[in-house]
């Protein structure tokens, strides 16, 4: 199976792209995954280490084509406030709980978690279900959780956390393209508003598989 050794960053490639890649938040993070793009083009992700993909980067196969990733919607909640401060005050309280959170222009995305949407409407916020990308912060505790990763990963002979979800990464480039999924951590939304963005229907969709 040939390999995706290398990513380029957001658009910073002219090439057309030989296939592309539908991947959720987690699955935007590995370092080794089988993947099988749109168009069925099989390849095998095999980075030498764990990359934290964006909507719009470019993976490299070793033959020079390339494989355009594209973040896949994913059932979230918008946080609206009052006004500033109080969005301010429920942003605190998320990040108390180092839950991640994409900050938007008017609010806040969380993904679905009941307990936090009934903390969240405690605090006088108001919550809208929508489906979406989700691109959350990533910050100081990103750049801590990777300097405690390279730390371990000395201490251990390079162990490879590549089956590990980093749920604090955040990244943003909000191709939003509708698309059926699996959900492999359970999370649903039987009811929920479209993002202003979904409007493309991505029946082909890829199917990543972790190699453990």
């Amino acid at each position: 199976m040939i390999r995706a050794t290398k990513v380029q960053g957001q658009h910073r490639w002219t090439q057309a792209a030989a296939d592309t890649v539908v991947l959720d938040f987690d699955d935007r993070h590995r370092r080794r995954m089988a993947m099988t793009g749109t168009r069925g083009l099989e390849f095998l992700l095999d980075l030498e280490n764990a990359v934290a993909l964006r909507g719009g980067d470019a993976l490299v196969l070793e033959d020079g084509r390339l494989i355009e990733v594209v973040a896949a919607p994913e059932p979230l909640v918008e946080i609206r406030g009052a006004d500033p401060l109080h969005l301010v005050r429920v942003a605190w309280h998320l990040g108390n709980r180092h839950l991640p959170t994409q900050i938007m222009p008017k609010g806040l995305r969380i993904r679905r978690d009941h307990v936090i949407e009934a903390m969240v409407t405690g605090l006088g916020a108001r919550i809208i279900e929508i489906e979406a990308p989700f691109d959350p912060e990533g910050g100081a505790y990103a750049a801590a959780h990777a300097h405690a990763e390279d730390h371990h990963a000395h201490d251990h002979g390079g162990h490879d956390h590549s089956s590990h979800d980093h749920a604090s990464h955040g990244h943003g480039h909000d191709h939003d393209h509708g698309h059926h999924k699996h959900d492999d951590h359970g999370h649903s939304s039987d009811h929920h508003h479209h993002d202003e963005h979904c409007g493309h229907d991505h029946h082909d969709h890829s199917h990543a598989h972790d190699h453990k």
